[in-house]
Parts: C-alpha cells; sequence; structure tokens
C-alpha cells in the first residue's frame, strides 16, 4: 500500500500529517496539498513559494493546461501551447495524406493563417477551480440508498453541480471520485474549443526510434509539437472561425534562464490518468494472474493484424495510425508491467500490508463496527465484478466499428427525447458537440477492409469459448453462431458491411438528428444491430450500475480504513492518480545499474541519434532521422544549446519524477519554474509503479528543452514559433 495521501481529516491531524517525512520524489500531489510537504520541497531545492503553487490561477500552475488526455501548457501570450508530438499524432494523422504526409515529413505554419484546424473534438482545458463537493454528493439521502438507486443518485447529484457550474458560459466542470468515491471534487476548467496545429518536426525526429525505442532507455526522441488556442472576437471560447484570434492566457512558461544539469531540482505539473497503489490485494491478483494477460494477447494480435492488413497501403496505414500507436503504446508498457510482476514479492507485500490494516480494524470493536462489513462485502463484490469482465473481455475488441458508432448514434437519440437534466452522463446537451466530434473523426479513422479482418478474427475467438458463456443478443444481432469458423463470419460479415452505408461521413452525421423511430424502421445492417442491441445494452448498464453503487458504499468505507490507519502511525496518503492536476518532483538523476545492467546516464547527446540513425529501409525505418539534422550534427551546428560536459546538445534526460499516463505533454520546470523540458515517457522496467512504486527503479524519461529548441532553430528554421516564444 502507499503511504502519503489526502484524507478527510481534521485540522489537528492534517498539522501532524504536515510535520510527517515523506520519501522525497514519490507522490503525485494535489496542489492544495503542497503546503504540508512545504519542507520536503524545500529541501529538495525548490525556490518558489510551496503555497503559491496550489493556487491555480497563478504562475506557474494557470499556465498548465489539459488536452483531455495529455497534458500541455501555454509558452507565449498569444496562446501558444507546447505538448508532445505523441499527444499531436492525431491531429497530424486527420490532416495527412499519401499526398500531403504530415506525420512522414512535420509541419510548421508560417503564419497565423496557415495553421490547421486540430483534429475533431480537439480541447484545451484550463483549471481555473477546485472545490469539494463530498458532502453535497454524499448527502444524508444518498448515503442510506443502495444498488442502482445510490448510483442514480449520485449522478444526480453530480448534474446538478455540473449544471450550475456550467452557467458560466464556456467552461466545462466535471465531478471526480478519490479514493474509490470517499471524497469528490467538482473541477472548472475553461473549455478552449478552437484549436490549431501550428509545428510539429518529422516522424524521424517526433517519433525517433518508434515502437523499438518506446519506454526505453537511453532515449533520443524529440517528442514535442506545438498548438494554438483560439478564441470568439470577445475573448471568450467559441467553435473554429476565420475570425477568432489569439487566446491570451493570464500566464505563460518561459524557457529556463540557466542551464540544467544532474542532480538539479525539477517538478512536473500535467494531468496523470490513473494508478492503482490502493486497490486491494485481491484486485492487484486478478489483474496480473488474468486482466492484463488477457488485453495484452488482444492487443497484440491486433496489432499484427492491422499491420498486416495495411501493409503497402500508405492511405490505410494513415488511417489506422492513431489507433496503432495508442495500441503499440499501451501493449508494450502492460507487457513491461507484467515482466516486473512476474516473479516478484509485489502481492506478497501488499497482502501483508492489507493483513495489517485488517489486524489493526479488529483489534478494535469500534473500528471493528465503523469498517469491518464495508471490508468484508468490497472484496465480494471485487469478485462479482471480475467474474463480468472475464466473460466480456472481447466484446470490445470483436465490434466493427461502424457497429459501434451506430449504437452511439441510437443512444444519442434515445437520450436526447428525454429532458437534459434527466439523460445520463455523457450524452446531455453538453456532450453534443464531442459526440459529433467523435462520429466525424471517423472519416480519417476508418479503414474497412482492416476493420472487417480484425472483427472476424475476434468474433471467431469469442463464439470458440463455450456456448452457455455467450451472449445471446450479440450472437443474434451479428448473425454468427457458436463454433462458427473465421471464414463462415467472414461471409456474414461481408454481408453486413454491404448492408450499411454508415461508413459515409455525410450519411453517419444525418443520424445524430434523427429519432428512435427512424432507427427502428431503417433497413441499413449496422443501424438494425444496434436496435437489436440495445436492450441488451440497457440490461447490462443497469446490472453494472447496481454493482457500483454497492461498490461505491464499501469500496470507499474500506479506503477510509486505509486512510485512518496510516493517520493513527502519522503517514499522509496521496490519492491515486484520476486525470486530475497533480504534481510531482524529484532531480536530474540517472540510474546505476539501469535495467540492463549498466550505468544510465542523466542525459543523452545528438551522437546517440547519428549511433541509431538506420535509414528508411531498416527497423521498419524507425532510427531515420531526418537529413538536415545528421548534417547539421556532422556538421557541429549547435547554434545556443550546447552543454560543453557532453561536449553535445542534450536530447533527453532522466528524472525520479513520480508520473504516469497523462502526464505525456507535461511541463518539466525548474527550481524557479521555468520550462526546462517536457515529460514523454517512463523505462519499461519501472511502469509497474502504476501499482507498485519503487524509487531505486522509476525515472520518467523527459525531453529536454535545449533539443527542442536546437530542433527549431538549426534543423526547421521554425523562427515564428522561437520568436514568440522570446527565445534568443
Amino acid at each position: 500500500m502507499t503511504r502519503h495521501s489526502l484524507s478527510l481529516l481534521g485540522a489537528a491531524a492534517l498539522a501532524t500529517l504536515a510535520a510527517t517525512s515523506v520519501h522525497a520524489d514519490e507522490g503525485m500531489w494535489m496542489p492544495k496539498q503542497l503546503p504540508q510537504i512545504s519542507k520536503a520541497l524545500k529541501a529538495g531545492g525548490l525556490a518558489l513559494d510551496p503555497a503559491a503553487l496550489k493556487d491555480l490561477t497563478a504562475f506557474p500552475m494557470g499556465a498548465v493546461v489539459s488536452l483531455g488526455g495529455c497534458s500541455a501548457s501555454f509558452v507565449s501570450p498569444q496562446g501558444l501551447v507546447v505538448t508532445n508530438h505523441h499527444c499531436a499524432y492525431g491531429s497530424l494523422q486527420f490532416n495527412s495524406t499519401p499526398q500531403r504526409d504530415l506525420l512522414k515529413n512535420g509541419f510548421y505554419a508560417a503564419t497565423l493563417a496557415d495553421e490547421l484546424p486540430a483534429a475533431p473534438g480537439s480541447r484545451i482545458y484550463v483549471t481555473v477551480d477546485m472545490k469539494d463537493v463530498s458532502a453535497e454528493v454524499l448527502n444524508d439521502k444518498t448515503r442510506a440508498l443502495a444498488g442502482k438507486a445510490r448510483t442514480d443518485a449520485i449522478e444526480a447529484t453530480e448534474k446538478q453541480l455540473v449544471a450550475a457550474c456550467e452557467a458560466d458560459k464556456g467552461h466545462r466542470c466535471n465531478v471526480y471520485s478519490f479514493f474509490g468515491g470517499l471524497q469528490f471534487q467538482l473541477i472548472k476548467q475553461l473549455e478552449i474549443r478552437d484549436v490549431r496545429l501550428v509545428h510539429a518536426p518529422s516522424t524521424g525526429v517526433g517519433l525517433f526510434g518508434g515502437d523499438a525505442d518506446n519506454w526505453m532507455w537511453p532515449r533520443h526522441t524529440g517528442d514535442y509539437s506545438f498548438y494554438r488556442a483560439y478564441v470568439g472576437a470577445d475573448g471568450k471560447p467559441a467553435d473554429f472561425s476565420k475570425d477568432n484570434k489569439p487566446y491570451v492566457p493570464k500566464y505563460h512558461l518561459k524557457m529556463a534562464s540557466s542551464p540544467l544539469n544532474e542532480g538539479d531540482f525539477v517538478m512536473v505539473t500535467g494531468y496523470p490518468g490513473r494508478t492503482n497503489r490502493h486497490r486491494l490485494p485481491t484486485e492487484v491478483d486478478f489483474a496480473f494472474g488474468w486482466e492484463q494477460p488477457a488485453r495484452i494477447k488482444s492487443m497484440g494480435e491486433s496489432i499484427d493484424i492491422i499491420k498486416a492488413e495495411t501493409a503497402g497501403r500508405r492511405d490505410g496505414e494513415i488511417k489506422m495510425a492513431a489507433r496503432m500507436q495508442g495500441l503499440q503504446n499501451y501493449f508494450k508498457n502492460l507487457s513491461g508491467q507484467q515482466q516486473s510482476w512476474d516473479g516478484s514479492d509485489i502481492l506478497a507485500r501488499k497482502q501483508a500490508e492489507f493483513d495489517k490494516l485488517k489486524a489493526w480494524v479488529d483489534a478494535s470493536p469500534e473500528r471493528k463496527a465503523r469498517y469491518g462489513a464495508d471490508m468484508a462485502a468490497t472484496e465480494s463484490l471485487i469478485a462479482e465484478r471480475q467474474a463480468t469482465a472475464k466473460a466480456e473481455h472481447l466484446l470490445p475488441f470483436m465490434a466493427p466499428a461502424m457497429l459501434n458508432a451506430a449504437r452511439q448514434l441510437l443512444e444519442t437519440a434515445d437520450q436526447r427525447a428525454k429532458p437534459d437534466a434527466e439523460r445520463k452522463t455523457g450524452f446531455q446537451d453538453r456532450d453534443l458537440p464531442r459526440l459529433r466530434a467523435a462520429q466525424q473523426q471517423l472519416d480519417r479513422r476508418y479503414d474497412e477492409p482492416t476493420d472487417k479482418r480484425l472483427a472476424a478474427h475476434f468474433l471467431a475467438r469469442y463464439v470458440a469459448q463455450p456456448a452457455d458463456t455467450l451472449n445471446p443478443a450479440w450472437l443474434n444481432a451479428l448473425g454468427v453462431k457458436p463454433g462458427m469458423d473465421e471464414a463462415a463470419i467472414r461471409a456474414q460479415l461481408d454481408k453486413l458491411y454491404a448492408g450499411s452505408k454508415l461508413a459515409d461521413t455525410a450519411t453517419r452525421m444525418a443520424w445524430m438528428d434523427k429519432d428512435v423511430a427512424a432507427f427502428k424502421a431503417s433497413d441499413d445492417a449496422f443501424i438494425k444491430a444496434a436496435v437489436a442491441l440495445h436492450d441488451d445494452d440497457q440490461r447490462r448498464e443497469n446490472r453494472d450500475k447496481e454493482l457500483a453503487g454497492k461498490l461505491q458504499k464499501a469500496y470507499a468505507g474500506t479506503q477510509q480504513a486505509l486512510i485512518d490507519y496510516h493517520a493513527s502511525r502519522g503517514e499522509v496518503v496521496y490519492p491515486d492518480a484520476n486525470s486530475t492536476l497533480r504534481i510531482s518532483f524529484g532531480k536530474v538523476e540517472g540510474r546505476n545499474p539501469g535495467s540492463d545492467g549498466t550505468t544510465w546516464t542523466a542525459f543523452t547527446t545528438l551522437r546517440g541519434i547519428v549511433a541509431k540513425h538506420k535509414g528508411p529501409d531498416e527497423a521498419g525505418g524507425e532510427f531515420n532521422a531526418p537529413a538536415n539534422e545528421l548534417a547539421a550534427i556532422k556538421a557541429r551546428q549547435f547554434g545556443n544549446y550546447y552543454m560543453k560536459s557532453l561536449d553535445s546538445v542534450p536530447v533527453n534526460f532522466l528524472a525520479t519524477l513520480d508520473t504516469t499516463g497523462g502526464n505525456s505533454g507535461s511541463p518539466v520546470l525548474n527550481k524557479k519554474g521555468e520550462l526546462v523540458g517536457l515529460l514523454f515517457d517512463g523505462t519499461l522496467d519501472a511502469v509497474i509503479s502504476d501499482w507498485d512504486f519503487n524509487p531505486k527503479t522509476v525515472r520518467s524519461i523527459c525531453l529536454d528543452a535545449r533539443y527542442m529548441l536546437w530542433q527549431m532553430s538549426v534543423v526547421d528554421k521554425a523562427t515564428r514559433v522561437l520568436d514568440e516564444m522570446a527565445v534568443k
């Protein structure tokens, strides 16, 4: 179990916890927690006042933004945003064709007018407020409920809070759960809807090393790209228009005024996605004993099928590029986690910690009365959830893309017939732009031959399972039977695909405005399949809500026991990551030994790019640096970014920062809050830190800002962007 976390404790307890010493590099801290760890921050080297970091609207936190899956930051007064290349990859892909291949060649807008609209649905979110709403969400009436009634009551309150918050137009508000539903925070963000692509290096820079180097060290990847935020003439968020103007942020980050060196203090601010350090041993055992191995198998098969089906078809490769990137990244991450898990003592240690918690509870009649029933119920309910996960693992993999599109369209129509406040979360008026964007994106992210082959493969796997474990609704909707072979399934799918016009974007988008009666009357094959599945979709959703309501109560009680147990030992607990704004801190530091037994130095250099370069025809072209970059390195054209101790320009660096997925694109700041790099990866042997933090192995891989600036100035001549960032 992880030890440092936020809790619902009294002021006296918090004062005690604030004095607790914590491991200097562990923790994805909520901004409001920073005063509790101010001594550790100061000891680590922070020159800013730690209390200032808890103000989301002040410097530097006011410059940090979310892209809804990645992190980023403002770096100019004109709304210029820097993030990772792989975070802007979907926009590069969406704007690419074989004739104008931005993925391969990169992109640079010489003027504002040349900047391209990002992929549909792209957003820049600026957090402006966080408010604890636990008492409102878990009021006395809701606490008395169980099952689906409890889930529905929580959802209804959350929608009320969100609606009131979003009365301030131009903002997106969401309620986030912490500690398994023990605590709730209402987070308010400015939602910038006009996002444009400004600059991105070529694949040979931004994705140098490809999948081979992903999660590996040493690394030599220029993982950066630039967006710009635009607003209407009144300065407020607006949909895309040629008349919009660049957004003026309250704060933006400036490039470091002094060179970064090994041992220097660094911190990272961003939106980490998910960690699982507070999970119960039974959850950990299931994750590594069944769930993740099953995902690894299915993702690996998907990757192989996409490669085979798009080979020699650049248009198909481009259409599947964003999906392929995500699959390869997650596949390698989970594989690395599994390798670290196999043969480890992680489960034994977590079980021992949980046993101590239970012993502490059992030692007091009062504690046993308060926590005992919830702890027992939690383990039983988790087992029920795991059984469902096993039975339905293949459903997302085997569903044709246009069937999923049809199911979303039908649900949108069904919900649109209700008053907005009564609609499901995700299908209210506030969600319609996102739903439209999801349908629009398929215009450039759907390749029918690949989609059909994926569906046939996973359907064949599904129907090969025992007949009594299969879902009849899915069999009937797709016209397949238990035991049917892949060839017969492919023939049936040929009929379904031929009988649908949803692959046509205009046809598909027109369904966004039709009612349920139109869906039921349609003879489109995938619309008919969606209608056939609708009742079962609702049944499974209600089943999951019933379980979620029971589990929320029990799990929250178990997490409260965990928090109070650690509080009794004078220990602070930070919450698992949940895509909300967090801060981590550490220092620039290599590893000795690295996972390969060699010493990992803190920095890599331009020499490594030359050493790894193989050209377009070897290793799948993953190590294919641009010719002009290689020429500049050979000529030692280092500009202002030479580092004497390295006799080169630094490319990437390692830091003892506690990060995870979602932190991609996060600004790495020095002790003064200046930009020194971008977080973009971790090391393969340490991705298990999502579950089990080990300070000896955890390292984050960061792009050194000096390499980004060198590439932009010496190689790509992106002078307009450099001038805007006040880079001399």
